[in-house]
């Protein structure tokens, strides 16, 4: 097992976040490519998967999208923006993507727009 999968802990097929989201898999494939998700292929099937705390309450988490797309313009992959998302930091008592999920979404962009410089 990789670093990230486990630090994420808990991965979705993309067949498990269409049925949770109850769209369709080619509309999940759209939110992997307009980057409102992230997607890596983990497991032994190497089956490509989404974080589970990506979602909530039958939601994309609302700030993510421009979260992982500020990442991303910083230069990060998906595996380490996932990780990124995943690694607990003091400063933040626990990890940027908690703080995401409970709405803190200026404070992660603030850090996240920082990596890039």
């Amino acid at each position: 097992m990789s670093t990230v999968e486990s630090l994420v802990g808990d991965w979705l097929p993309l067949p498990d976040v269409a049925q949770l989201l109850d769209v369709s898999i080619t509309k999940v494939h759209g939110l992997l490519d307009e980057r409102a998700l992230a997607a890596l292929r983990v497991g032994d099937r190497r089956i490509r998967c989404v974080p589970a705390a990506f979602l909530q309450d039958g939601h994309v988490v609302e700030s993510l999208k421009g979260t992982i797309i500020v990442l991303s313009d910083a230069g990060y992959s998906d595996e380490e923006l996932i990780t990124w998302l995943f690694t607990p930091d003091d400063s933040l008592r626990g990890r940027p993507v908690d703080a995401l999920r409970e709405g803190r979404k200026t404070e992660i962009r603030r850090r996240a727009q920082s990596l890039a410089w």
